[in-house]
């Protein structure tokens, strides 16, 4: 058992994510790409739009400005990295594709394919044909889609038919530049080397994913390392108790943790944690949102279904990292039609300057201004930290 004290956790866990790295100074290549994909293990996907899809932001968050059609073609042309229920609906690199056959393995049918199967005998199979011989296509290229049946997650069969296709491995997936899901077999969608690896058992997933979520967080507890590949605690704590007995976990105890920790022997322990970064609501370094307050002192949720007059931040809030603390939050969205990348709210954690937090987030609001191609930035009258950070603009 070692003793890892709370700011040392916090910047194990920042260097984990990739954040003690600097940004690249010249043209981001697929080499940083690769690279953060390996630090953060997993992209999660979510359709809001109202700045940029999520799975575009950790990127920026960790490069900087960068070719968002060099990560499309990264993710969806060059065999390393696939879709699935990683973490959520996550991007993954192909290489962890044996490490996830188990669970498509236990997929049972839910009640809308049973439905399915008895209401439309062999339409699941014709399905599967037709992306066999025309694939990569989308739902809406079936020849027969179905109709929808409401609205949210009223799908037509066809959806409801990939799903499962999708969820049982049969099908793989990946994002064209609109966020559209097109389907293909998974051998014309990943590497041969990592589709024909031997599928670990359960048993051997859990241990080598716990492994990869300890090494993407550097330290966390049972939760934090379960949650990251969304796997189940009661099956996951006698590993990690072998995991520890080998060696290949360090057992850690961090005062003010009401758990115990797991350390990764690898993992980077920086003495400092330099610069700034917008986390997406979906970043991996916030998923877990008892870590995200206990690593940082930091009370985030995502308010995006909460009812406008009951919100507290705002319905896109992105935290605020600056020198390896969350220091504010604001609320963005990117006004395409006009030109401006819009701060609707903004806001400095107690206890930080809020002049030299507004002048560190002024540059990164105009760094990713830049990148979303948008004009400038308009920061309205919401928040204790509007008035530093509009002059900081000015």
């Amino acid at each position: 058992m070692v003793t890892i004290q709370p700011t040392a956790a916090r910047r194990i866990a920042l260097a984990a994510q990739g954040f003690a790295t600097a940004r690249p100074q010249g043209r981001v290549d697929i080499r940083h790409l690769r690279r953060v994909m390996g630090d953060v293990g997993a992209l999660q996907l979510d359709s809001v739009n109202v700045l940029s899809r999520s799975h575009y932001l950790p990127m920026f968050a960790r490069l900087g400005p960068y070719d968002r059609v060099a990560l499309d073609r990264y993710t969806s042309e060059s065999g390393e990295v696939y879709e699935y229920w990683g973490h959520a609906a996550s991007l993954l690199p192909a290489a962890r594709y044996p490490l996830f056959r188990w669970r498509m393995d236990a997929f049972e049918p839910w009640g809308r394919i049973r439905n399915l199967q008895a209401e439309h005998p062999g339409y699941i199979e014709t399905v599967y044909d037709e992306i066999a011989a025309h694939g990569p296509i989308s739902v809406a290229q079936l020849s027969d889609p179905g109709a929808r049946t409401g609205p949210w997650w009223g799908h037509g069969r066809g959806r409801v038919a990939l799903d499962w296709l999708f969820a049982s491995g049969r099908i793989t997936a990946y994002r064209d530049h609109r966020f559209g899901r097109l389907y293909d077999l998974p051998e014309r969608v990943i590497r041969a080397e990592y589709l024909n690896a031997p599928s670990a058992t359960r048993e051997d997933a859990y241990r080598e994913l716990l492994l990869l979520g300890a090494a993407h967080h550097g330290i966390g507890t049972a939760k934090d390392l379960t949650d990251y590949y969304r796997l189940k605690v009661p099956l996951a704590r006698p590993i990690l108790a072998e995991l520890v007995a080998s060696g290949e976990l360090i057992a850690a105890d961090v005062p003010g943790w009401t758990q115990p920790a797991y350390l990764h022997p690898a993992a980077p322990q920086p003495r400092k944690i330099r610069g700034a970064a917008l986390l997406s609501p979906f970043d991996s370094l916030v998923w877990e949102r008892d870590r995200t307050e206990r690593l940082f002192g930091f009370y985030y949720r995502i308010e995006i279904y909460v009812p406008e007059p009951d919100r507290i931040h705002g319905y896109y809030v992105l935290p605020f990292l600056l020198d390896g603390e969350l220091v504010g939050r604001v609320d963005l969205k990117a006004d395409r039609a006009g030109g401006r990348l819009w701060a609707r709210g903004s806001f400095v954690e107690d206890g930080y300057d809020a002049a030299v937090v507004g002048r560190a987030l002024a540059s990164e609001l105009r760094a990713m201004a830049g990148w979303l191609d948008l004009g400038g930035v308009v920061v309205e009258d919401r928040g204790n930290l509007a008035t530093q950070l509009r002059a900081a603009l000015a």
